[in-house]
C-alpha cells in the first residue's frame, strides 16, 4: 500500500485499501452513526494495522484553518470572495489562511510545503488552472478540497462553486440589443477559464436570438485588467466602424473601457454605452455609475467555505456543482442608440 511522505498514513489510503469514500473514513474517524457496522469495522481494522494517527491540534482532532489559494490578489474580486470565506469561517470557528500562487508550479509547490506544516483542515481553490499539478497531492494528503470558478470543465470529484455566467452575459448583450444597438463590443477574459467561455457564449446566443450576425472584429481578448480594457477598448474604439457599445466581462476592463472612450473624446453613454461583469463596489462609483451584471462573488464565498467545512466533517454535500444566479444590474453607463 502507498502511503505519503515517510511512511505516514493518509486517510486518502485508507480509503483507498477499504474501497470506500474519503468522507466515508472522515465519518467514521468522527464517530458518526451514518455508516454501515460492516463498512466501520473494516475501516477502523485498516486505521489500526496501519497505525494511523489523527491530527491532535483543534477542536475534534482538527487544526481549525482552512486555506484560500487565488492565481492573484490584485483584485477587489478577490477581495469580494474573501468576505464571504471569512464570514463563514468565523462563524464556524475556523481561520483562514490566503495564498496566491501567480500561475506558477513553483509556487503551488510552496504553497502545498506551507499547507502541510500548518495541518489545514480543507482547501478552497479559485479559478485555479493548478489544479492538474497539485489535485494528487491533495488528495494523497486527505485535504478535503472545493474548487470556486474552475478554470475548466472539472474532470476531478471536487466540489465547485461557480456562477450563470452564460445566463450572466447573454442578458447584458440583450439589454443593448433592447436599447438599439446593434453594433456590440465584447471584450472576453481569458479563455483558459470556464467563467470566460461561457459569458462570451452568452454574448454570441444573444446576438444569434436577435439576428445580429457575429463580427469577429468586434470581439477581443483581455485578462479582467484594467489595462486589458483600456488596450482592447481603444483597439475596437480604431476600427473604421466602431462598436456604439461594448459589453466587457468583468467591471474592471470595463472601467478600462471608460479611460479608452474618454481618450476618443466620446462620452459614456450619450456616444458608447459600456457594460461590465461582476459589480465590484467601484462599479456604483465610477463616473457615471456601470450598467453590469451582478456575480455573486461573497455568496460564492459563503457557499464554497459551507460545501468545504461538510467534507471537513465526513458528510457528503447534496449537490456537487453549484451555480448561482446572476443580475443585471442597470445604472447609468447605458443610453439608447
Amino acid at each position: 500500500m502507498a502511503t505519503q511522505g515517510a511512511g505516514r498514513v493518509t486517510i486518502a489510503d485508507i480509503a483507498r485499501e477499504a474501497g470506500v469514500s474519503l468522507p466515508t473514513v472522515s465519518r467514521v474517524l468522527n464517530g458518526r452513526s451514518d455508516v454501515s457496522p460492516a463498512t466501520r469495522r473494516r475501516v477502523e481494522d485498516l486505521l489500526a494495522r496501519h497505525g494511523y494517527r489523527r491530527r491532535t491540534s483543534g477542536a475534534a482532532g482538527r487544526a481549525g484553518l482552512i486555506d484560500l489559494v487565488f492565481n492573484d490578489l490584485d483584485s477587489p474580486w478577490a477581495v469580494e470572495i474573501l468576505r464571504g470565506v471569512e464570514k463563514v469561517a468565523h462563524a464556524e470557528g475556523f481561520g483562514a489562511v490566503v495564498s496566491a500562487v501567480h500561475h506558477r508550479a513553483a509556487s503551488a509547490r510552496e504553497w502545498l510545503a506551507a499547507l502541510r506544516s500548518r495541518n489545514s483542515d480543507g482547501a478552497i481553490l479559485v479559478t485555479s488552472d493548478l489544479v492538474p499539478q497539485i489535485h494528487g497531492e491533495l488528495r494523497g494528503l486527505g485535504i478535503p478540497t472545493v474548487i470556486i470558478d474552475p478554470a475548466g470543465v472539472p474532470t476531478y470529484d471536487i466540489p465547485t462553486i461557480g456562477a450563470t455566467n452564460w445566463a450572466g452575459g447573454r442578458s447584458a448583450v440583450e439589454h443593448l440589443i433592447g436599447l438599439g444597438h446593434r453594433r456590440i463590443g465584447m471584450i472576453a477574459g481569458p479563455q483558459t477559464l470556464l467563467c470566460s467561455r461561457a459569458r462570451l457564449d452568452g454574448y454570441r446566443s444573444a446576438l444569434e436570438g436577435a439576428g445580429i450576425a457575429l463580427d469577429e472584429r468586434l470581439v477581443r481578448q483581455g485578462d479582467f485588467s484594467h489595462e486589458s480594457g483600456f488596450e482592447q477598448g481603444t483597439a475596437l474604439l480604431d476600427l473604421a466602424e466602431p462598436p456604439t457599445a461594448v459589453f466587457a466581462s468583468g467591471d474592471q476592463m470595463a472601467l478600462g473601457v471608460y479611460e479608452a472612450a474618454r481618450r476618443h473624446e466620446l462620452r459614456v453613454p450619450a456616444d458608447l454605452s459600456v457594460v461590465g461583469f461582476d459589480d465590484l463596489p467601484q462599479a456604483r462609483w465610477s463616473p457615471p455609475p456601470l450598467t453590469t451584471v451582478r456575480q455573486p462573488l461573497p455568496e460564492m464565498g459563503d457557499a464554497a467555505t459551507r460545501t468545504l467545512l461538510q467534507l471537513v466533517r465526513g458528510e457528503t454535500p447534496g449537490v456537487v456543482r453549484i451555480e448561482l444566479a446572476t443580475q443585471l444590474v442597470i445604472r447609468d453607463s447605458t443610453a439608447p442608440r
